[in-house]
């Protein structure tokens, strides 16, 4: 609204009220003073004009004040983000309803402080108390309205006929993303139901590929060319979930709560946070896991050939790797870096983290 506009109904406003309160309250007041024998001054329709006057001249020293407070909290709402606003809204709504219900039962009570002043305080606590639970709790209002938004798309498309851990959510998290192997899982079918990307995982993608580190800067726009091929060349449902947890700082944290909130699975490959889902009991899929369970099975007894490239951790170690990536250990292997050697396998360290073979050299097998 114009500035000018604005300030002429400011002063409309104020002259209506003005006449209003001269009106009803004029008259009373010249009786009051026992001045009512002039019959013209105490008529309502003259109390009406000097009330109405009266708050025009006021209104030269507050209008601009007050068209002042009126702009910046119209800034301040303009700043506010929809969804806070449209939340905190229908919060305040619901807890006056909540007031009146109250209110409508004191009223037939005489006490004065219990029918006039107690509904005025339940009134003004009540919209406080809604448009704060309203605004403080969006999220997760949010987060209500998208996953039943999901399973109705989801029933649409299939009759229902899925199952209840099919339906569940599969939420990405950053590190998998940059990894790059969820597009493949997704390409063979292995990973079925609807892909849910957080507007936070986002927004740390866009940060990190805005580094000024190089590596950091590839990893970031790695993870963003995967998003766009996930979403327009492969045949998965794909959501954005645009709520953030703002009383929350870590990006790890968001994705539990958002699992929790959702009933929906953590998909990753980071260790860490493949921890904190399981101690705090969401449900999640480690891309490491599924490779480790789809490479080829060692058992000890097993020969294998390796090329020891390095020292081990511990005295006389060997370090080499398979053609996978799976790294083996060569106890009493140091003397034979740089050498492919046959060993024996005789144990199998399998973790989230990845898988470590234990071997001895076949020449000191059959010394023994």
């Amino acid at each position: 609204m114009n500035e000018n506009l604005l300030k002429r109904f400011v002063q409309l406003f104020f002259v209506f009220t003005g006449a209003t309160l001269g009106w009803l309250f004029i008259p009373d007041l010249f009786t009051y003073f026992n001045i009512n024998s002039i019959p013209l001054v105490i008529s309502p329709y003259i109390g009406a004009l000097v009330g109405g006057l009266i708050l025009f001249l006021v209104t030269y020293w507050l209008s601009d004040y007050i068209v002042g407070l009126i702009k910046r909290v119209e800034e301040a709402l303009v700043k506010v983000p929809i969804a806070d606003l449209m939340f905190g809204t229908i919060g305040l709504v619901l807890g006056l309803m909540v007031a009146f219900l109250i209110t409508v039962s004191l009223s037939g009570m005489e006490i004065l402080i219990v029918s006039d002043v107690l509904p005025i305080f339940i009134t003004v606590l009540a919209g406080y108390w809604g448009f704060q639970v309203g605004f403080k709790k969006r999220d997760e209002l949010i987060s209500l309205f998208s996953i039943n938004k999901v399973k109705d798309k989801k029933k649409d498309i299939d009759g229902g006929s899925q199952t209840e851990e099919l339906n569940k959510l599969k939420i990405l998290d950053t590190s998998v993303i940059i990894d790059g192997r969820i597009a493949d899982i997704c390409q063979t079918g292995f990973l079925e139901g609807t892909l849910v990307i957080p507007y936070f995982v986002l927004e740390e993608l866009q940060h990190i590929a805005d580094s000024s580190d190089a590596l950091k800067r590839n990893r970031g726009r790695r993870g963003l060319d995967i998003l766009n091929k996930i979403q327009k060349e492969l045949d998965v449902n794909v959501e954005i979930y645009e709520g953030d947890f703002e009383e929350i700082h870590e990006v790890d944290s968001k994705l539990v709560k958002l699992a929790k909130l959702t009933d929906g699975i953590v998909v990753t490959n980071d260790f860490n946070l493949n921890k904190v889902c399981e101690l705090q009991n969401v449900s999640v899929l480690n891309i490491n896991d599924l490779a480790n369970a789809v490479k080829p099975v060692v058992l000890p007894g097993e020969e294998l050939n390796v090329q020891v490239i390095k020292d081990g951790k511990e005295h006389n170690q060997g370090i080499g790797y398979l053609d996978d990536g799976t790294m083996i250990v060569v106890e009493e292997g140091r003397n034979y870096i740089g050498k492919t050697i046959d060993v024996i396998v005789t144990s199998v360290l399998q973790t989230s983290a990845g898988r470590m073979i234990f071997a001895k050299p076949k020449l000191m097998e059959k010394a023994l």
